[in-house]
This record gives structure tokens, C-alpha cells and sequence, in this order.
């Protein structure tokens, strides 16, 4: 799975030839019913392809992940289609991108950033603001959550969802996911992040999925990270998300002024 880039034309040719064979349907899931999900943000390149998904938290800012190359990008609300015209669909320039302090790259760590457009969102059925966390309590692993994003959705052949699907995945112990059956310590999985799949593989977020919210028990409670390189949905190496602790939405609400 890796970090969950756009996949355009070129680098799903190479990727196709790196991976064949190592993913299977976002992973697993199903496609939503249009505009159910109406915090959803996507974030696409001027030429309508994939860079990552994110969630609207306030009429002008939307959270997602650090890893994200977002320059020269735009966000689109209110879409159900990538490509489709929709009369729900709000475009927007991105003002400022704000990456978390101490994000860094080589050890996954702080993947969260903060995209403001260019104006506030005209808020509608199809475009809503999904509310932050209010309670820090650890996930606890067996708990059911789900992740949604117009990602890749199949291996063979290679290709990203025109539409946005959601897939229910596990929280996942993160000694379980840190021992020499997963990620092996590298990265290792810490008390900011949260390990979710299948027991049995199957069912994951993946290319292009990253920046989603991923939500347990109808609320949002962390940002759709990483996994292992190129690979989605193996048993070996289910999605890694960011926790959003008390220490991250209390630098969110600061940066955006309240929530």
C-alpha cells in the first residue's frame, strides 16, 4: 500500500508491473450511496487526476495527510464522481497548506496537514463539516471503524474509483502489527498512530485513499497514512492511520481558529 499517492497514467503502468498481484477491491469495499458522505474532500492535480482525499472541518479548511504533494492542486466538495459533472460539486483553490511542525517523512511520524481554500464552502446537503474528536481514549483493538476514498481499487488491472467507496475495517493491536509477521518495527507503529484491517487481509485503504477520515462509532478519529510499500490488503500489512490525539486537534483548532 505505501504512501497512498495519485496514481496517474505513467506510474500506474509502473506500478502495475512492481505490484501485480498484490491487491485485491478502497480495497474490499462498496461504493456509497452519492453525497452520503458529505464532509469527503477530494483533492485532484488541474488535469482531474487523483492526489489524495481529505475531510471538510470548517467552511475553509480541510484536514489531511502530510504526505500529500498538494501544489498546484485544487479541492473539490461535494462529489460523488471523480469526472462527472455534478451540480453539487464546489472547486477551490488551496490558500495556504499547513503541515504539522514535527511531520516527518522517514519515520511516518505527524502525518497530518491542514489545507485552507481560498474561500469559506457553501455548506449544503452535499457538502457538510464533519466535527473533530472531543475524547482521546485509545481505540481499542476489535473495534469496527471505516474508511472511504476514490483510491485504488483493484490490482490487476491497476485503476483508481471514479466513484467514492467505504470499506469497515478492525483496529488491529499495535504489537501485533509491529512484531516480524507486519511492519517489523519499520516504521514503527506508535501511540499517534492506529493499525486497521482484516484478520485475514481483504479489506484496506489504498492508493490515492490517503488524507480520508478514518471514522469509529460515527466519529472521526484519525487520517488515512500509509501501509506496506505498494501492497494493499495483505494480511501482512494492514493500513496505518493517524491518531487524532488531544495534542493534534488542539494544534488543529489553534491553527484554524476554533473548531
Amino acid at each position: 500500500m505505501g504512501t497512498f499517492l495519485t496514481l496517474s497514467a505513467s506510474a500506474a503502468v509502473i506500478l502495475l508491473v512492481i505490484c501485480r498481484g498484490l491487491c485485491v477491491d478502497i480495497i474490499g469495499g462498496a461504493q456509497v450511496p452519492p453525497h452520503s458522505r458529505p464532509y469527503m474532500a477530494l483533492i485532484q492535480r488541474q488535469d482531474k487526476s487523483l492526489i489524495c482525499g481529505g475531510a471538510l472541518i470548517k467552511a475553509d479548511w480541510v484536514l489531511t495527510a502530510a504526505h500529500c504533494k498538494v501544489e498546484g492542486g485544487k479541492v473539490i466538495l461535494g462529489a460523488h464522481s471523480q469526472k462527472a459533472r455534478e451540480r453539487t460539486k464546489q472547486s477551490f483553490q488551496i490558500a495556504k497548506q499547513i503541515r504539522y511542525p514535527c511531520y516527518y517523512s522517514g519515520s511516518k511520524e505527524n502525518d497530518i496537514m491542514l489545507l485552507q481554500l481560498e474561500r469559506r464552502a457553501k455548506l449544503s446537503k452535499a457538502v457538510k463539516v464533519i466535527d473533530l474528536p472531543t475524547s482521546y481514549d485509545d481505540l481499542k483493538p476489535g473495534t469496527t471503524c471505516s474508511v472511504a476514498g476514490w483510491g485504488q481499487t483493484s490490482n490487476n488491472p491497476r485503476k483508481i474509483s471514479d466513484t467514492l467507496r467505504e470499506v469497515n475495517v478492525t483496529v488491529i493491536r499495535r504489537q501485533t502489527c509491529n512484531d516480524n509477521n507486519h511492519y517489523r518495527n519499520n516504521p514503527v507503529i506508535t501511540e499517534n498512530m492506529v493499525c486497521a484491517g482484516a484478520e485475514n487481509g481483504g479489506k484496506d485503504s489504498c492508493q490515492g485513499d490517503s488524507g480520508g477520515p478514518l471514522r469509529c462509532n460515527n466519529v472521526m478519529r484519525g487520517i488515512t497514512a500509509f501501509g506496506k510499500a505498494k501492497k494493499c490488503a495483505t494480511v501482512d500489512g494492514p493500513g496505518v492511520y493517524t491518531l487524532l490525539t488531544k495534542q493534534y486537534v488542539e494544534w488543529i483548532k489553534k491553527t484554524i481558529g476554533g473548531a
